[in-house]
């Protein structure tokens, strides 16, 4: 039975190309294979994570907007809330208790206030470092992959070679098999780097926008904290 006669429809199957493989090609569709679940771990965890982070900043914003006090919408978020918007309302209600009792006066209020803006703008980058978490994961994945794919690849190409130097046949049943472990091997490589590419790009603009939308709360907050000042210096 000639090698072209060997060759059936199986014989492409991907787990057929992969067992057909040498060491090198397996060992690079693995760590491929290994990379696209590890880039999509970090892809379902940030859609969930995501998607909690903003349900929750709705639900705060509303209560802030009910026409409720901020120390009553503070007291129900607890002393340690979870989430960045009311540890951001809880920090600066503190630091306007710790400088309610000095005189008013223009130094005091803009001491005050810088130190409210301090300790705001700190939340802000914990929680937008923290927020990004992962995303180095995926950029590493989205641009690594494609290379390591092309290596497969290449290392394919010469095995074919070798496959027609070694029969002294350059029928193609003898090169393809090895160009198929060859095209897997790319297959693979963007099959990996695709998800992650978008997902990166996707993820990086949902972290920019969650740190604005803090940055904004933070900038309300100033400017309550301000309106009370100049309430009490009038007063």
């Amino acid at each position: 039975m000639d090698a072209q006669s060997a060759l059936t429809p199986e014989s492409f199957s991907l787990f057929a190309v992969f067992m057909r493989a040498d060491w090198v090609v397996k060992l690079v569709l693995v760590g491929l294979f290994l990379a696209s679940i590890w880039s999509w771990t970090v892809i379902i965890d940030k859609l969930f994570r995501f998607a909690a982070l903003n349900r929750q900043a709705d639900q705060f914003e509303r209560e802030v907007d009910s026409g409720r006090s901020l120390e009553e919408v503070a007291a129900q978020a607890g002393e340690n809330p979870r989430h960045a918007l009311p540890r951001m309302l809880l920090a600066a209600l503190s630091d306007w208790r710790e400088g309610r009792g000095k005189a008013p006066n223009e130094t005091a209020t803009a001491l005050l206030l810088q130190r409210i803006d301090r300790a705001l703008d700190s939340i802000i980058a914990r929680e937008g470092a923290r927020v990004e978490e992962g995303l180095g994961t995926l950029a590493i994945v989205a641009t690594a992959s494609p290379f390591v794919g092309l290596f497969g690849t290449v290392w394919g190409i010469m095995h074919a070679f070798q496959s027609i130097a070694v029969q002294k046949n350059t029928n193609l049943a003898v090169v393809a098999p090895a160009i198929a472990e060859a095209l897997l091997a790319t297959a693979i490589g963007l099959a990996a780097a695709i998800p992650a590419y978008i997902a990166y790009n996707k993820f990086t603009t949902d972290a920019g926008k969650f740190t604005n939308r803090l940055e904004g709360f933070a900038d309300e907050l100033s400017a309550a904290v301000s309106r009370r000042l100049g309430e009490r210096m009038q007063s």
